[in-house]
């Protein structure tokens, strides 16, 4: 791979830090309820000592932005200044399915709103880490769309409205980074997406290419392919995200395609075919499963990674996610996915140890193919 990374270390952890409000009208903080947000420091430690040197992490805007223009940063200072004294890169997430009350998602002012937003971020995070900043302005616009407008399962609770709402969040997406490079010109971005193969039987095979090319159409619009009167080009497209879990293959109208059946289609291929599309590196931007399965996951997404840079696929890194325990976004049942557990009252938090020895021994491969971020 000849494509230097702007990443400290091969292996990322991404902090879940989704603040949608769910059907129930309830809004969701996963930086809260899984302590993040109080025990950053010695979460950020942790990383370290694991040879995790960045992260995904979030800024709450819905926190932040207490009335229209006016900025409160004492949530996310501390969390800011807490990954620089540790060490850890950050890339900051703008806006992850959640963002203030009073604002009308479906608004012209939205993005002007949230283009004011990433412009003052900016200037902290470079005030408080003395870094440039590194950004996802809007997490997976996709199922962003899908979930808020197409099925209503979190805000804006819409039914039908899918394709209306990718435009809005492109639209928003696109002002942010703009806004950012005004103040940050050397501003880096990433833009995450769940990556997907979909099948069908011969009466479905049209229908599921179709639901499969659908995977795309986020990103051909930020970078102009699609829909290029958004204002999208070539340029918004930095660092491509791909979003990778064990049920992100499925049959048109059916079933989760497993690991090892016929019909799975190799990440690798996934993994290829999103470079040849947009010409950029690549950031397995999230990836994780869940209880046992932790380490055979990491070890198969592992391989396929490296098999996709021996075929000449620029992919800069992994990231797990979530990197810790957290509670589930419908239920609050505890979610097994994490390197580390839930803390205890003095911000300790368990190891997964079968998941943290197969981290150690990936680390160690990455390293012996010469990537020296990993050791």
């Amino acid at each position: 791979m000849s494509v230097a990374s702007p990443f400290r270390s091969v292996f990322l952890a991404g902090f879940e830090c989704s603040t949608q409000r769910r059907a129930d009208g309830r809004r969701l903080d996963l930086l809260a309820a899984t302590g993040h947000d109080v025990h950053a420091p010695a979460d950020y430690r942790a990383l370290a000592a694991h040879g995790i040197r960045a992260a995904r992490d979030g800024l709450r805007w819905h926190r932040i932005e207490t009335a229209p223009g006016r900025y409160d940063w004492s949530s996310a200072l501390p969390m800011i200044e807490a990954a620089a004294e540790a060490g850890i890169q950050v890339v900051w997430d703008l806006c992850h399915y959640g963002w203030p009350d009073d604002l009308d998602i479906w608004s012209d002012t939205f993005v002007t709103r949230f283009a004011a937003f990433a412009a003052a971020a900016a200037r902290q995070v470079r005030a408080a880490s003395g870094e440039s900043p590194f950004f996802c302005p809007v997490n997976e616009i996709s199922y962003f769309a899908w979930a808020g407008a197409e099925v209503g399962r979190i805000g804006p609770l819409a039914a039908g409205q899918g394709a209306a709402l990718k435009r809005q969040l492109v639209k928003a997406s696109l002002a942010g980074m703009r806004a950012v490079r005004a103040v940050e010109p050397s501003a880096r971005f990433l833009h995450a997406e769940p990556a997907i193969h979909v099948v069908g039987d011969p009466e479905r095979e049209a229908a599921a290419a179709a639901y499969r090319e659908v995977q795309y159409e986020a990103l051909d619009m930020v970078g102009g392919r699609l829909a290029p009167e958004l204002g999208g080009g070539p340029d918004f497209l930095d660092v491509v995200g791909v979003n990778f879990y064990p049920d992100n293959q499925w049959v048109h109208g059916g079933s989760t395609i497993p690991l090892g059946h016929h019909a799975y289609r190799p990440f690798r291929e996934m993994l290829a075919e999103v470079h040849a599309r947009y010409g950029r590196p690549l950031l397995v931007a999230e990836t994780g499963a869940e209880g046992t399965a932790k380490a055979a996951w990491l070890h198969y997404v592992c391989g396929e990674v490296r098999a996709a840079r021996a075929a000449g696929v620029p992919v800069l890194g992994i990231c797990l996610y979530p990197i810790l325990d957290y509670p589930g976004w419908d239920n609050d049942r505890p979610c097994a996915v994490g390197l580390f557990h839930t803390h205890d009252p003095t911000g300790r938090r368990g190891l997964d140890r079968p998941l943290a020895e197969e981290l150690g021994a990936q680390r160690a491969r990455f390293a012996a193919d010469g990537d020296g971020d990993a050791a």
